[in-house]
């Protein structure tokens, strides 16, 4: 059967699928005061991050519309997937799910479902991957629709961040009760809850941080030999390859991504943040 999986633009791919006919990314806006852009191909990380630092407020993002995700599934493929971040996060979610319902009251019925990644980042690309090898593998779509959501509910997000305003200034770290000041040079793990950010545990240094989330990746994580490590950071290759080297020393995963932020995901971690997903 032909498939297409959609995924907003905070789903990181691997370059080999970015031209790939199978996978269509939806892009968010940003917005930097009066700098707008949106989160495609276009995007320019080093520009981006210039703009965010130069800028005393807080950048916004804009999710896409019911109608630009309805567009992505009106095409020949039998089964549509689409994958967007977190509804606690973002109303992407709720955008494709309405896209859907557009979709089906001008075109009719399609095998079409909707994925709320519960996370971000390399958590979406998680799923993108998963659900790619198992239609691949021939299941039909009302099993692939059934195994997605529970591998979706087995991910694990970890995050440490050196600046967590963006999220707090957007109102998405409500679910923390309290985050000590950066003066004191405090950094949380962050983690991911059902889709709500909690905060996993506290170090003091960006260091101690990076090795406590590695840490706690490789050892809540189970049977790594079936599953995929990703890891993805903004402007921050040298600490994605050190966590990347903790993890796998106690933890044998059967592979691992490094991928570099897009825009969404470049606003949220800030110049220096790393995500890791297991």
């Amino acid at each position: 059967m032909s498939y297409k999986i959609v995924v907003d633009s905070c789903c990181e791919l691997p370059e080999k699928l970015l031209l790939d006919k199978r996978f269509e990314r939806v892009p968010l806006g940003l917005e930097v005061g009066e700098y707008s852009i949106m989160d495609d191909e276009n995007f320019n990380q080093a520009e981006f991050l210039k703009k965010v630092a130069e800028y005393p407020k807080c950048p916004r993002s804009s999710c896409p519309s019911p109608e630009r995700f309805m567009e992505s599934y009106a095409e020949a493929a039998e089964h549509i997937y689409a994958v967007t971040l977190s509804s606690h996060l973002s109303g992407s979610y709720n955008s494709a799910v309405l896209g859907k319902k557009l979709y089906e009251e001008k075109y009719g019925k399609k095998q079409i479902h909707v994925v709320d990644s519960e996370s971000a980042s390399g958590g979406e690309t998680q799923i993108a991957l998963k659900l790619m090898e198992l239609e691949e593998a021939g299941y039909p779509f009302e099993q692939i629709v059934e195994k997605i959501e529970a591998f979706r509910d087995s991910i694990h997000t970890y995050f440490v961040l050196d600046n967590l305003e963006t999220l707090r200034k957007n109102g998405r770290l409500t679910g923390v009760k309290a985050l000590v000041a950066s003066t004191l040079n405090i950094k949380p793990v962050m983690g991911s809850d059902k889709g709500e950010i909690i905060e996993k545990s506290k170090t003091i240094g960006i260091k101690k941080a990076l090795g406590k989330m590695a840490e706690l990746a490789a050892s809540e994580v189970k049977k790594p030999e079936e599953r995929r490590l990703i890891i993805t950071h903004c402007n921050a290759p040298e600490r994605a390859e050190q966590v990347k080297k903790q993890i796998l020393a106690d933890a044998a995963f059967r592979e691992c991504i490094i991928m570099d932020t897009r825009g969404i995901s470049s606003m949220y971690a800030n110049d220096g943040g790393v995500i890791v997903t297991t």
